[in-house]
């Protein structure tokens, strides 16, 4: 049984920063995509960054490149920065295990999921 538990959400001022992670356990495949979700209240729920087995991420196109998507060797721990946050990135976010190697950003492909960890942006 796969877990995935989210630390590191929390509240900040437009500008700042928050590291996220996520403890990955109970699983021995360790080639399948591990991501980042975020769902705002009212809204779907949207990829913003994956990560495949080598270490090589893919983010969503909102990103543009204040988010970076990193993971401990062993894949045991999944992280995701989040520098220069705006207040449309509060949300709470979660981190997935997809069913399938590369790091397709649709929450189809993704069976194992967190609880989630809330991430307010104020203005």
């Amino acid at each position: 049984q796969v877990q995935l538990v989210e630390s590191g959400g929390g509240s900040v001022k437009a500008g700042g920063s928050l590291r996220l992670s996520c403890a990955v356990s109970g699983y021995s495949s360790s080639d399948k995509c591990l991501a980042w979700f975020r769902q705002a209240p009212g809204k779907n729920r949207v990829g913003i960054a994956g990560i495949n087995r080598d270490g090589a991420p893919s983010y969503a196109h909102f990103v543009d490149g204040r988010f970076t998507i990193s993971q401990d060797n062993a894949r045991n721990t999944l992280y995701l920065q989040m520098n220069s946050l705006k207040p449309e990135d509060t949300a709470m976010y979660y981190c997935a295990r997809s069913r399938v190697r590369t790091c397709y950003l649709g929450s189809d492909y993704y069976d194992d999921w967190g609880q989630g960890t809330q991430v307010t942006v104020s203005s």
